[in-house]
């Protein structure tokens, strides 16, 4: 059960990581056709920063949930180095716990938030809804709350191990 819980969430970690990098893509990609609009045809492609800023917001909450597999908390790792090893899992577990009801919060409200905005428009894109940006929230907390319990289950602390 615990090996097959985390290849799923290594799948899904893996698959959230992808959906940032294309993210991080797109939004370099249209920066460079802004650019080239704006600066060599001068004819500026205004649609292009709202889409860029769409993309970047995605790219964040899409890229947290493998911070949070790695193990890669600074303050955690602050905390771990300081306590005695009988501690270190009771911390494992309050950090998850922490983590889990500040993680379920942004999914509550992330999830009211973008029903909210879906009655408006963004600017420059009157045709797609602010639901779609909004949405990040939710959907990156979701994959986060299956990254926190890998970690839990599977303590990885790379940022801990590679600091010098």
């Amino acid at each position: 059960m615990k090996n097959a819980f985390l290849r799923f969430e290594g799948w899904m970690t893996s698959l959230a990581m992808v959906g940032a990098c294309l993210m991080l893509a797109i939004a370099a990609t249209l920066g460079m056709f802004q650019i080239i609009t704006r600066f060599v045809l001068e004819q500026p492609a205004e649609w292009t920063e709202v889409l860029i800023r769409f993309s970047l917001i995605w790219m964040v909450f899409l890229g947290i949930p493998a911070a949070f597999r790695r193990g890669a908390m600074i303050s955690v790792d602050v905390l771990y180095r300081w306590s005695p090893p009988k501690m270190r899992r009771a911390l494992d577990w309050l950090v998850c716990i922490a983590s889990l009801v500040l993680i379920g919060i942004l999914i509550w409200w992330g999830w009211d938030y973008a029903k909210r905005g879906g009655v408006q428009t963004m600017a420059g894109l009157e045709s797609l809804s602010m639901f779609w940006a909004y949405l990040a929230m939710p959907v990156g907390a979701v994959f986060c709350v299956l990254g926190l319990i890998g970690q839990l289950i599977d303590p990885q602390r790379h940022e801990l191990e590679t600091a010098q």
